[in-house]
């Protein structure tokens, strides 16, 4: 089997299905508010264990798909303490916060039939979960203040692993071919997604 692929250039690694980097103004925008940027990042940790929560209801026979994303589960909710243990120590309240439409608009492009809907649903996963891991990265790289660098950087590896995880799902499931071709298609849809979006603090926008 075949790893995905992950181009590494100077201190940042970038998962080459991305089809375009991130903007230079969403990372000024991340820098002169990473406050709500820790506090979006809480809410992402949390919301993907909960993603990978209702994929192992909702596909409990898969014995392979539930292994694996239990560990990511429990990973994205160690990782969710982390954030909530910086939130705190800047003291920053857990507070609700807007959500930018990159999720909603990524996930409206889940066929509905099955086994359309899964293989669709692990992609998407996996196409979040490299955007994250590019932007971690580039706060590793361009924060100011030193430990919260390390700590950004720190996660990286992580956000990495689950993208091939989710990968390498499909490619269990799914004809190899069938997957690239529908992962093409998806990243060019995440790629026009994020063109849309007026740079905002958070994570994904």
């Amino acid at each position: 089997m075949i790893a995905p692929k992950i181009v590494s250039y100077s201190t940042l690694s970038v998962i080459n299905i991305l089809k375009t980097p991130t903007s230079w103004a969403w990372v000024e925008q991340a820098l002169s508010h990473l406050d709500i940027i820790l506090l979006d990042h809480s809410h992402c940790e949390r919301k993907a264990a909960g993603v990978a929560m209702n994929l192992m209801f909702r596909y409990p026979s898969n014995t392979k798909l539930v292994r694996q994303l239990t560990a990511i589960a429990r990973e994205e909710l160690e990782h969710f303490e982390l954030v909530n243990q910086w939130l705190e120590h800047r003291g920053i309240s857990l507070a609700p916060l807007s959500s930018p439409p990159y999720g909603g608009c990524l996930k409206a492009q889940i066929r509905r039939n099955e086994p359309e809907r899964l293989l669709d649903s692990l992609l998407v996963c996996g196409l979040i979960e490299a955007r994250s891991h590019e932007r971690l990265g580039l706060l590793a790289t361009h924060c100011p203040q030193p430990e919260l660098a390390k700590f950004y950087g720190s996660l990286m590896a992580s956000e990495a692993r689950h993208y091939g995880v989710y990968w390498i799902l499909a490619d269990t499931y799914f004809d190899r071919d069938v997957v690239n071709e529908r992962l093409e298609e998806l990243a060019i849809r995440e790629s026009e997604i994020l063109s849309t979006l007026y740079p905002e603090p958070r994570i994904h926008s």
